[in-house]
């Protein structure tokens, strides 16, 4: 088991660190919901999401850049969800599209990792929340210091290996789109963060594996997969 050391990652802006409260945000890849055709017409929603899709990444899956992730027996493959992290800056309720970027404190990287599945709608905790599938860092990167958080180069390594290399453009939400509907029906918290939504097509791991994702301007989150009982 990891242990939840990023709840306290400090940073140099307002509010200083994380609040240990993480959303994920599901179908936000355009090509990614392209993908599934006609399925996102089927029971039981019968259309494509008109509202954020949000879950939650609770303080038992958090863990830090370095640490090792511990891969369920019951799960031997996992996917590596690359994902940018929106750390609020201040209390954000109803916020508007033009006005949402100024809640931002900054950004930092996510690995949204998960046991594989084909639900795309509300996919169980059980694929979701498991404990360590939740890493985030290496740091906190001040809004300032990204000029367009829509059009940053994301990467995923596998044992080095690049496994995927897309954008954290092609979003029928953008950061300050999603900031603004999320907001709509809940208010962020300043150390929260949101996902803005990981890309299709995620990398798969094994025990014995290591994960290193990049993101431009921010750095790289690096995690090792160890079998279950021997993350520490």
């Amino acid at each position: 088991m990891v242990t939840p050391m990023p709840a306290l990652l400090e940073f140099d802006v307002a509010p200083y660190r994380l609040s240990g409260v993480v959303y994920g945000t599901l179908l936000n890849h355009e090509p990614a919901l392209q993908a599934l055709g006609d399925a996102v017409n089927a029971a039981p929603y019968k259309t494509a999401p008109r509202a954020p899709v949000l879950y939650l990444k609770p303080r038992n899956t958090l863990a830090g850049s370095g640490d090792r992730i511990a891969v369920p027996t019951d799960a031997p493959e996992l996917e590596i969800g690359a994902a940018l992290g929106i750390v609020i800056g201040k209390t954000a309720c109803r916020v508007s599209a033009e006005q949402a970027l100024q809640f931002v404190a900054g950004y930092t990287i996510v690995n949204d990792i998960s046991v594989v599945h084909d639900v795309f709608y509300r996919p169980s905790i059980r694929f979701k929340d498991r404990d360590g599938f939740c890493p985030l860092g290496p740091q906190v990167v001040s809004s300032d210091a990204i000029a367009n958080p829509d059009d940053l180069v994301v990467q995923i390594f596998v044992d080095d290996e690049l496994k995927q290399q897309t954008t954290t453009g092609e979003r029928f939400r953008n950061v300050a789109r999603l900031l603004a509907d999320a907001t709509e029906f809940m208010t962020l918290c300043p150390g929260d963060v949101l996902m803005l939504g990981v890309s299709a097509h995620a990398p798969r791991v094994r025990a014995g594996q290591q994960s290193r994702i990049v993101i431009e301007g921010i750095g790289a989150l690096v995690n090792h997969f160890v079998s279950e009982g021997q993350a520490t």
